[in-house]
C-alpha cells in the first residue's frame, strides 16, 4: 500500500508539458515584442534605392529608442497615441526605417537629407541645399554582378553634407526624372528623405506617393547591418548559401 501511495504522489507531481510549452512560447513572444517595440527591430532590404551603401538582401538593425516613440514603434502601429515621446531629431545623413505617410504602414528606408526649415533642389543630379550645392567627388565606378553573372557599373560619387558627414550615392543615368526639380521647403515637424541610389529611389521627391515624412512616422535609424545574402541565390538551393552570404557585411555599421 505504502508503494502505492509512493507511485500516486510521484504520478501527481509530474510536470505539464504541454502547458509548461505554452508559457514558454508566450513568454518568449512577449519578450520579443518589448524588444521590438522599445529596443531594436530587425529589417531587410527589399529594394536598390539605397544603393551603394544598403544591397537587396541585406538584413540590419533599427534602433527604435533614438528619436523617441510613437504609435508605429508598436507592431501594426496600434492608433492609441499622437506625436512622440521625445522632441530629439534626427540628424542630417542619418539612414532611417519610417513609415509611408501615403498609408501609415508600409516600411521604407531612405537617407534624412533635409530637417525642418530647409529648402532642397536638384539641379543636373546635384542636391542643393538651403541654395549650396553639396559637394561631391567622383570615385570608381560601382560593379555589381547581375542575375546571368555579367558585371553592371554604375557612377559612383561621395557626398558631403554641411559639417562633414559623407557617404556614398550612385549616379546611374544623366538627366533622369528627378535630377532636376522645384524648390521643396520642409514644413515644421517634417524630414525630406532621399534615397542614395538618384534615379532608382522612390522619396520626397515624389510628392505625391512619399513627400515630406511626418516627425511621427519615423521608426527608427539603420544601424547595425547582422546578415547579407546574395538576392541572385534562390532559398531552395541550400548548397549554394555558403557562397551566397557576403560575409564581408556582416557584422558592419550603416553608413
Amino acid at each position: 500500500m505504502a508503494w502505492n501511495i509512493f507511485k500516486r504522489e510521484k504520478k501527481q507531481k509530474k510536470p505539464d508539458t504541454w502547458r509548461d510549452n505554452v508559457a514558454t512560447f508566450a513568454w518568449a513572444m512577449l519578450i520579443a515584442v518589448i524588444i521590438r517595440s522599445l529596443f531594436f527591430q530587425p529589417f531587410n532590404i527589399p529594394s536598390s534605392s539605397m544603393k551603394p551603401n544598403l544591397l537587396i538582401g541585406d538584413f540590419l538593425f533599427v534602433s527604435k529608442f533614438s528619436y523617441g516613440y510613437s504609435r508605429h514603434s508598436l507592431p501594426f502601429s496600434p492608433p492609441i497615441m499622437h506625436g512622440r515621446t521625445s522632441d530629439r531629431q534626427p540628424a542630417r545623413g542619418d539612414v532611417v526605417v519610417f513609415k509611408l505617410p501615403a498609408d501609415n504602414r508600409t516600411d521604407f528606408i531612405k537617407r534624412v537629407i533635409g530637417l525642418p526649415g530647409d529648402t532642397i533642389e536638384m539641379r543636373n543630379g546635384v542636391v542643393v541645399l538651403n541654395g549650396k550645392a553639396l559637394p561631391r567627388e567622383r570615385i570608381a565606378a560601382f560593379e555589381e554582378a547581375r542575375a546571368d553573372g555579367s558585371l553592371a557599373s554604375f557612377r559612383q560619387y561621395r557626398e558631403t553634407l554641411p559639417g562633414g558627414r559623407s557617404y556614398l550615392v550612385l549616379d546611374e543615368v544623366d538627366h533622369g526624372p528627378a535630377d532636376n526639380t522645384g524648390v521643396y521647403r520642409v514644413p515644421q515637424g517634417h524630414y525630406f528623405m532621399m534615397g542614395d541610389n538618384r534615379d532608382n529611389s522612390a522619396d520626397s521627391r515624389v510628392s505625391r506617393y512619399v513627400g515630406y515624412v511626418p516627425h511621427e512616422n519615423l521608426v527608427g535609424p539603420a544601424q547595425i547591418l547582422f546578415f547579407s545574402f546574395d538576392d541572385h541565390t534562390p532559398l531552395w538551393k541550400i548548397w549554394r548559401w555558403p557562397s551566397a552570404i557576403r560575409f564581408s557585411r556582416v557584422l558592419s555599421s550603416v553608413e
